[in-house]
């Protein structure tokens, strides 16, 4: 597409725009007065805490240095959860003694595939009216050279418990453990669904 070249300006043109430009004064805003107006004077300095609201109180016995929630293992995060169900029933869940009724292996998908297909199985194991289901992560392949930057081992094992606690999953996970070793042990999840209402 070509442009057309715009016409010179006449005199007249030229005439009148240098009016304009003469007359033009700029806009007054509502942050006009702040550079108008001279400083103000500095506050007043607020007056220093008291020393006692400066210490940190810690139990007696605890690390001093900070604890970070991510530097805790995922296995022992789960393990210090509290428990949401029946205690019996998640005595027995613990102690694989309670048959899964459903289970998903996640092994050879990649974390967009995984998502995607926990999402649809969650979902519709609820809506059948299943309580105990089992999603198989693998514990992960041992990556022989991280290189200069190293690579989490186990990308499904960490990603699918976070998958189960955030949208569209939460609403339908009452319960979320690591498998007992006849079910996987630490490659595996044991989910216990809430009822459909």
């Amino acid at each position: 597409m070509s442009r057309k070249k715009r016409p010179a300006l006449s005199p007249e043109d030229r005439e009148l725009w240098a009016r304009v430009v003469q007359s033009a004064r700029p806009l007054k805003t509502d942050l006009a007065h702040i550079f108008d107006t001279p400083p103000e004077a500095p506050a007043a300095p607020l007056p220093p805490k008291p020393a006692s609201s400066s210490r940190v109180l810690r139990p007696q016995g605890s690390n001093p240095g900070p604890q970070h929630v991510l530097a805790q293992p995922l296995s022992e995060a789960l393990a210090e959860a509290p428990v949401a169900m029946d205690k019996r029933r998640f005595q027995r869940m613990s102690r694989g003694k309670l048959q899964p009724e459903a289970r998903i292996d996640l092994h050879g998908m990649t974390l967009a595939q995984a998502h995607g297909a926990l999402n649809g199985f969650i979902l519709r194991a609820q809506a059948e009216g299943l309580r105990l289901v089992l999603v198989i992560t693998g514990k992960g392949r041992q990556v022989e050279d991280d290189g200069p930057i190293p690579r989490r081992r186990g990308a499904l094992k960490h990603d699918v418990p976070q998958w189960l606690r955030m949208a569209p999953l939460v609403g339908a996970v009452l319960e979320l453990r690591e498998a007992h070793a006849r079910h996987g042990g630490s490659g595996a999840y044991y989910v216990y669904l809430r009822r459909m209402r």
